[in-house]
């Protein structure tokens, strides 16, 4: 009898010890449960950077689509959405209500330096997770001081880096003009030039002129630099800035290695309104893939990319490459997502976030992984040359990576 109570006991104890262990598997902290993960989101869908709502909207239905597929480990994704019209103070406001009303596991891809500027404190003081921000200057990539924040796309800094690199194999003895925006976007980009020049700077750049967005024509700036006998220009301004120096220099009849940052190289925002015969030559950068590009119709993530349009999206503008990025951002939340496993801390979700290898997300271009590490939070940092012929971007040579001396 006793040996049948010991036994009993014994069996009693196993099921005890095995519920707690399933038990203590599972960790939790607030907006997550068994059955559902809650994400909040601030995207500028009114606004003067309303065009970048459609980023928000591709997220939107992409987490729909893991929805109908089940969810994520078994949970549903509840993608809480608001708008913050590109306003720092509206973004502070609805960031506080995702938090502390509705309770979000984590902030996700929400837009714009400025405004993710205004919150970056408080969420790493409330230790929410700001998770791949959707702008590209460089101070995301600082785990030190931000622990709970980070970046997504390519820096400018990263970007710079690229372009240095393509200069100094094209052309060791190039002399090269620098062209900017007098803030930290244009700033990050001659940073990044001078890490890879290191110092040989001196030496390659003849000039570095900056022009402020208030200025109705940078005309004078392009005839300065003209002068300066430069066969390397970098072009480090936004579209309409940018389509303007791109006229200039056709109507001067300057030809240097014109080299121009990616934030500018919408064909219809840029170089159709500068000419295409102007454009033509114009040299750039990508880590995406244009879904309106035929090169990319028998890809196998373009025709995943192209089904997750027909049916979530029908009828979206494919040639805009918000569809690609907030693609490739969904991707990219749900994998970290996976790995956390049952284990939904906020912490958890920071360190699986901090370790991707070489993830690689349907709609980037082939050879492009996402990689980081709790010392780099900079998820991409490789990128495409491209060049501009016949009204198109033509993708060209190997992938180059970001690292200094790398």
């Amino acid at each position: 009898m006793n040996n049948k109570k010991l036994a009993l006991l014994a069996a009693a104890a196993c099921s005890l010890l095995a519920t707690q262990g399933a038990l203590a598997q599972k960790k939790y902290d607030t907006g997550a449960t068994d059955t559902e993960i809650k994400i909040g989101n601030v995207e500028a869908y009114s606004g003067p950077a309303s065009a970048y709502g459609i980023i928000g909207k591709t997220e939107e239905a992409y987490f729909k689509m893991i929805n109908d597929e089940g969810g994520i480990n078994g949970r549903k994704i509840d993608f809480i959405s608001y708008d913050d019209g590109y306003s720092p103070p509206k973004t502070v406001e609805q960031v506080r209500k995702l938090v502390e009303s509705d309770e979000v596991l984590l902030v996700f891809n929400a837009l714009g330096t400025p405004t993710q500027t205004a919150v970056q404190k408080y969420q790493n003081n409330k230790k929410v997770p700001q998770l791949f921000v959707a702008t590209g200057a460089s101070k995301w990539n600082d785990p030190k001081d931000f622990p709970w924040t980070m970046g997504f796309q390519p820096s400018y800094r990263v970007e710079a880096r690229i372009f240095a690199k393509y200069i100094l194999k094209e052309k060791p003895d190039a002399k090269v003009a620098v062209f900017y925006q007098n803030d930290d976007f244009g700033k990050d980009y001659v940073a990044g030039l001078k890490d890879v020049f290191g110092d040989k700077a001196s030496r390659l750049i003849v000039a570095e002129e900056s022009y402020e967005t208030t200025e109705p024509s940078i005309d004078s700036h392009i005839v300065k630099l003209k002068g300066t006998g430069a066969d390397v220009f970098v072009n480090i301004s936004t579209p309409k800035f940018a389509a303007q120096a791109i006229k200039k220099m056709a109507e001067l009849q300057w030809k240097p290695m014109h080299v121009m940052t990616d934030v500018s190289a919408s064909i219809g925002a840029v170089m159709k309104p500068a000419g295409l015969d102007a454009s033509e030559g114009v040299l750039s950068a990508q880590y995406l893939k244009d879904a309106s590009d035929p090169q990319w119709k028998d890809d196998q993530g373009m025709k995943k990319f192209m089904a997750f349009i027909d049916k979530y999206m029908p009828g979206a503008n494919i040639s805009d490459l918000n569809l690609s990025y907030g693609y490739a951002a969904a991707q990219t939340m749900a994998q970290v997502l996976k790995q956390c496993g049952d284990n939904l801390t906020r912490e958890n979700v920071m360190k699986q976030a901090a370790s991707l290898k070489d993830f690689t997300p349907d709609t980037l271009i082939p050879g492009i992984k996402v990689n980081t590490s709790a010392g780099d939070f900079a998820p991409i940092e490789q990128l495409k040359m491209m060049q501009f012929k016949n009204g198109r971007w033509d993708l060209f040579g190997d992938i180059i990576s970001a690292e200094v001396g790398g």
